[in-house]
């Protein structure tokens, strides 16, 4: 009888491994290496510029397309660190003249945790912190703290969180879907209010 225990629960076992190398190799197929390099397209809904008044309005900076590329590399099954370069070439509005252009370029590194996956489905949330740099065609004149200025374009440091998913249609070929917060601390000179921007994309990445 002990015999025939063994025999049942070797069966059993055998069969639950028989089930389990499918799955297994089924999420290693839909991740075909650690490495991932895409590219991305969507558009930065701008936010006011505060701080700052122009012919008796506050400046806004426009919405626009934003467009760049992404590295990420895998460290775990639920976590990954990805670079990314993005840039916009969007433009200040509410101007006493004409819009004057402002390309905005952001350089980003993010932590992502990825959660509840499925064969095709990787849900994700992803945070992080950055450079900007935004590029005036030409000064803007407005009224900072009470004395009108020559506002010119600055740099600085930029965070952001996203959350999203991942859609493997092939074992090599990702889609992303995200909606990206983004906060810069300025954007212009001496403008000290920050700004707030948010950013749906698509992306399509290349495993390997």
């Amino acid at each position: 009888m002990k015999l025939d225990w063994k025999l049942i629960s070797v069966a059993t076992f055998g069969m639950l491994a028989q089930q389990a190398l499918p799955a297994a190799a089924q999420a290693q197929d839909r991740r075909a290496g650690p490495n991932e390099i895409g590219v991305f397209a969507g558009q930065l809904v701008g936010d006011d510029i505060d701080g700052v008044e122009i012919a008796g309005a506050t400046p806004e900076l426009d919405d626009d397309v934003a467009y760049g590329v992404r590295y990420g590399r895998a460290l775990t099954d639920a976590w990954s660190l990805e670079v990314s370069l993005g840039h916009s070439p969007t433009s200040v509005t509410r101007l006493a003249g004409p819009d004057v252009d402002l390309d905005l370029t952001t350089l980003d590194a993010d932590a992502v945790w990825h959660f509840a996956g499925s064969a095709r489905w990787d849900p994700f949330v992803a945070f992080g912190v950055g450079y900007a740099q935004a590029d005036l065609d030409e000064p803007l004149v407005g009224v900072v703290g009470g004395q009108q200025v020559a506002i010119g374009d600055d740099e600085n440091y930029t965070l952001n969180a996203a959350i999203g998913a991942k859609y493997f249609a092939t074992e090599r070929v990702v889609v992303h879907l995200e909606a990206r917060y983004r906060y810069f601390d300025r954007l212009l000179e001496p403008v000290d209010d920050s700004l707030e921007t948010f950013e749906p994309t698509v992306a399509v990445g290349w495993r390997f």
